[in-house]
C-alpha cells in the first residue's frame, strides 16, 4: 500500500541546501544547558562590578553573555525550524477555535475543484461545510 500524496502546500523546511533532519544539530539538552549557564552570568555580571572585582573580569563575563545571548539565539531558531519541520509532515491541522475556514483550507477545497469529482463512494477530505461563506 502507498502513502497518499501530501498536499501541494506540504514542503521539506530546507536547511542550508537540504531537507531538514531533526537527528542533526543541537538538541533541547543543549539548549537548556546554554540558558541555564546564561541565567547564572546574567545574574553574576552585574554583581561583578557592585562587588568591585577587576574590570578584566567583569569585561570577560560580559563579552560571554553576550556570545551566549548569540548562541542561545541561534538555537532557538534552529529549534523552531525543527517543530516547523515537524508540523508541516504532519500536514495540515484546524485551530481548534476557529469557527471560519482557513486559508489552507480555501485552496484545498479550490484544488479539488480543479481536479474534478471524487471517485464514487469516497468520504470528502475537507472538513465538513459549516454553512459559512468564503
Amino acid at each position: 500500500m502507498t502513502d497518499p500524496e501530501p498536499p501541494a502546500s506540504v514542503r521539506d523546511v530546507d536547511y542550508k541546501g537540504a531537507p531538514l533532519d531533526s537527528e542533526k544539530g543541537p538538541g533541547l539538552g543543549c539548549f537548556w544547558a546554554q540558558l541555564v549557564v546564561l541565567g547564572v552570568l546574567l545574574v553574576l555580571t552585574p554583581l561583578s562590578v557592585a562587588w568591585n572585582w577587576p574590570i578584566w573580569i567583569s569585561g570577560t563575563l560580559l563579552i560571554v553573555v553576550l556570545l551566549l545571548l548569540l548562541l542561545a539565539g541561534q538555537t532557538v531558531i534552529f529549534l523552531l525550524r525543527l517543530v516547523a519541520a515537524d508540523r508541516r509532515a504532519a500536514g495540515r491541522r484546524r485551530p481548534l477555535g476557529s469557527p471560519t475556514p482557513t486559508v489552507g483550507e480555501i485552496e484545498d477545497r479550490a484544488a479539488e475543484a480543479t481536479r474534478g469529482p471524487t471517485a464514487a463512494g469516497a468520504e470528502p477530505t475537507g472538513p465538513p461545510d459549516d454553512g459559512v461563506r468564503e
